[in-house]
């Protein structure tokens, strides 16, 4: 039995489509921490959201199996939580950068000696 090309690149885009897709959600969780849009608190609390909606799109995008379902949904979690962890980090440091800017007293012209 020969399989058709067509079906077959079609496939084969869906895929690579479909992974390209997965590998960048750490970048854009990563962003939307950084510029202040979501905070990592609230990324943390729809994590239960996050894993569903990783299997929803696992079983859209790849052929009607299980395995391929998980082979996609499993990176595109533990990318979101790669993402979220990065953000974190780099919120955390920001705050501390903040926080000794704060503590740091102000420069004050020196006064005259009498």
């Amino acid at each position: 039995m020969m399989t058709d090309i067509g079906q077959y690149l079609d496939f084969v885009l869906t895929l690579f489509f479909a992974f390209g897709v997965a590998f960048e959600i750490p970048i854009a969780t990563f962003l939307v921490i950084w510029i202040g849009l979501v905070d990592v608190a609230t990324l943390r609390k729809s994590r239960p959201y996050v894993i569903v909606g990783c299997f929803v799109v696992g079983m859209v995008l790849t052929p009607p199996d299980v395995f391929s379902q998980t082979l996609l949904a499993v990176p595109m979690w533990l990318l979101f939580e790669a993402g979220v962890l990065a953000g974190a980090l780099v919120k955390r440091k920001r705050d501390q950068e903040h926080a000794e800017e704060e503590a740091k007293p102000e420069d004050q012209p020196p006064t005259p000696l009498p």
